[in-house]
């Protein structure tokens, strides 16, 4: 009987953490494990794990913390989380909140000074964005969003090399690339949730400028993805394929409106972003003759 009762905790543990971050495992946590092993370089697979762990267990703690701003939010939006989900009470996740913020920064001091920096600067940056509403605004919101993902993909970045305290300059350049364009493109993942984030007053790009936004997008996605063939060096073949995908995202987001064309539209943006993150991977497979090289 008590390893029943074992069994079904653990499952309920599983179940809880899954669902934290269930929403983010496509937009984020996939695309920065491809971008961190593409743009180190990889120094073994066996790094890959703990890549990734590093980042999941991050991204737990921001999704804990995002959680608690306003559950009922989530009610309407996102039922499928923890907490409106009946999982975990606000009690118990607000425990676990704090329980995970001393637990990222000793994983990264395992690694190294650097990584531990990074901790403590995206723990800083949750705060603000979290608890004290940097959310709410389009422009707070992006800023501090693009500076969580580039930390991310550097702290992920570090843990695939073979120095975790040292990052080449193809990745610098790749993570700064990265940060500049999910800050102008992050808001492709803000239409899906209009309906929630005008219910609690959030004024995200979709909602004040719904037209401009649609069609930022349909002009931003081909010209960066024209950029960021002609910095890596991608071939023509490519190159055509890369851009016409970006283009038909684009397009979407401006032909086809509504939350189910949108979370559809939303889902290919995530791969699109996910393409872009192997990209240094190319240059640096074809055309790097070295460690330090550059693209430039």
């Amino acid at each position: 009987m008590t390893g029943l009762v074992y069994w079904q905790s653990l499952k309920h543990c599983v179940r809880v953490l899954y669902r934290y971050i269930k929403s983010d495992i496509l937009t984020t946590l996939i695309p920065t494990t491809i971008f961190a092993a593409a743009a180190a370089p990889l120094c073994e697979i066996r790094h890959i794990p703990g890549v990734m762990f590093w980042i999941w267990l991050h991204l737990l703690q921001f999704n804990v913390a995002n959680q608690l701003v306003d559950p009922k939010e989530d009610g309407s939006n996102k039922s499928y989380r923890p907490i409106p989900a009946g999982l975990i009470n606000v009690r118990d996740a607000t425990i676990l909140r704090w329980l995970l913020a001393p637990a990222c920064l000793w994983l990264s001091a395992s690694y190294s000074t650097y990584l531990f920096t990074i901790s403590v600067v995206l723990a800083s940056l949750f705060i603000l964005y979290n608890e004290l509403h940097g959310h709410e605004y389009w422009l707070s919101k992006n800023a501090l969003t693009a500076m969580g993902l580039s930390l991310f993909e550097l702290g992920g970045t570090l843990v695939a090399g073979c120095d975790r305290s040292t990052i080449e300059p193809v990745a610098l350049i790749a993570v700064v690339m990265s940060m500049v364009i999910f800050a102008t493109t992050l808001h492709c993942q803000d239409f899906k949730d209009a309906e929630g984030d005008r219910m609690i007053g959030r004024k995200t790009l979709p909602i004040l400028f719904p037209s401009l936004a649609r069609i930022s997008v349909m002009v931003g996605l081909p010209l960066w993805s024209v950029c960021l063939t002609c910095l890596w060096k991608i071939d023509a073949m490519c190159s055509v394929a890369f851009v016409a995908y970006a283009s038909y995202v684009g397009m979407r987001f401006v032909m086809l409106q509504g939350a189910q064309a949108d979370r559809k539209s939303c889902q290919l943006y995530s791969l699109w972003f996910s393409l872009a993150h192997l990209l240094p991977g190319y240059w640096r497979f074809f055309h790097g003759t070295g460690t330090c090289c550059s693209p430039f």
